[in-house]
């Protein structure tokens, strides 16, 4: 054990006698940090869009099936976009989709409609990654 201990107290040594080789691992620390950052940025920036573009994707799906067409349709479309806001993020979207289909008498099981999402999200992605 003596022996790590003098290791470390020779690296500490040297650290302290010369700064410069504690700044090149602070430098090198902190250079991770900002790439793990703008990583994180890029991750809920692709999440961000991913979603928007899936629901509304998922909108128009829902519109057809709601017997909606032409401006109808976008206008659904873009307010199951906006649902993702307004409500408690997907679980807001699902509760309108499920709300709207059985008001108009749509007959799509929960599991079908969670399914469509997550389909549609996994297509979304995809369009947004090949777009770079």
């Amino acid at each position: 054990m003596q022996g790590a201990t003098s290791v470390v107290s020779a690296r500490y040594s040297r650290e302290r006698d010369d700064p410069s080789i504690a700044g090149a691992a602070m430098t090198s620390f902190e250079e991770r940090e900002k790439g793990f950052e703008k990583e994180f940025a890029r991750d809920q920036e692709l999440r961000f869009k991913a979603t928007a573009r899936r629901n509304r994707m998922l909108g128009l799906w829902a519109a057809d099936k709601l017997g909606l067409s032409g401006q109808a349709a976008a206008d659904y479309a873009k307010e199951m976009v906006s649902a993702e806001f307004e409500g408690s993020g997907e679980d807001g979207v699902f509760s309108k989709l499920r709300t709207d289909f059985q008001v108009k008498g749509v007959t799509q099981s929960d599991h079908q409609i969670r399914r469509t999402m997550d389909e549609l999200m996994e297509r979304a992605v995809a369009e947004i990654k090949a777009q770079g």
